[in-house]
């Protein structure tokens, strides 16, 4: 006696409202931004509908070739360096107990569960000069008196790497865990050293994941917004805050919704480039 199977599908009609979800909330406030970065700005601080290039022509002028130069030197060094610190931390915790990898990956979310406000101020706090750890270099005899590290170039990127780093290893992690040690193992017999298997076999294997991790952190950090205001000098501003003061205190909606544009684009291209560094590793897989 044979049974019949009936397959069932959705209706095609439930596509639909994803469809809608991305049409509201993403295409048709890009359509705006667009209208208005292309729009005539008025003296008096509005703009009228019309169609000019003026805001997209300043991205050749020499203070946003600053703005971009500082963002991504700034966005890239966070990156660079929550990767480096978080693929051998991934790899460490990869061999730990399964109990001990649960508890560090908890505290990890509840790492992202922080605001970024509580986060800033906590580090702007701990880099002060009245009660940062500049007392406690002073009391280990370090430097002759206490100083503040805050605001400065290290402290943005020390905030930065502090906010990007959970999402590194989270994404590092499923990859990580899922290695083969045998593969290790057998670098290992056939003489290759730790460093030398670390770098000639674990990190070739996960490249994708390496790359996945890094360029979600630089996005993740090239729209960052609160931490440039507050551990970073003036000159240390990210382009997302340089958006802002165009919108809101230069009155300038046109160039800042140019400047929004172009970063939404590089998000994206970067997403984009994500993607398929994953598919090449699938295919490759």
């Amino acid at each position: 006696m044979s049974a019949t199977v009936t397959e069932t599908s959705a209706p095609r009609w439930l596509g639909l409202w994803p469809a809608a979800m991305l049409m509201l909330f993403f295409l048709v406030p890009f359509a705006i931004m667009l209208a208005v970065s292309v729009a005539h700005r008025d003296q008096s601080g509005f703009y009228e509908w019309g169609f000019e290039l003026d805001s997209y022509a300043r991205f050749m002028s020499g203070f946003f070739a600053k703005v971009m130069a500082v963002s991504l030197s700034v966005s890239l060094s966070a990156a660079a360096i929550c990767v480096a610190i978080a693929f051998p931390f991934t790899v460490f915790l990869a061999q730990m107990s399964n109990r001990t990898q649960t508890l560090v990956l908890v505290v990890l979310l509840s790492v992202l569960a922080l605001s970024e406000v509580i986060i800033g101020f906590a580090l702007s706090t701990l880099l002060s000069q009245t009660a940062g750890i500049g007392n406690l270099f002073h009391w280990l005899g370090l430097i002759a008196e206490p100083q503040a590290y805050t605001p400065s170039l290290f402290a943005l990127i020390t905030g930065l790497c502090y906010i990007g780093f959970p999402f590194a290893v989270l994404v590092l992690y499923p990859p990580v865990s899922r290695l083969d040690p045998e593969i290790v193992e057998a670098a290992r017999v056939m003489g290759a050293s730790g460093p030398r298997a670390f770098f000639g076999v674990i990190v070739p294997s996960l490249r994708g994941a390496i790359v996945g991790a890094f360029i979600l952190v630089f996005v993740f950090t090239l729209g960052s917004y609160l931490l440039p205001q507050l551990l970073g000098r003036s000159e240390d501003w990210t382009l997302s805050v340089h958006i802002t003061d165009q919108a809101v205190y230069q009155s300038n909606l046109p160039f800042a919704a140019a400047m929004s544009i172009f970063l939404m684009l590089v998000a994206l291209a970067l997403v984009g480039l994500a993607s398929l560094a994953g598919r090449d590793r699938g295919a490759a897989a």
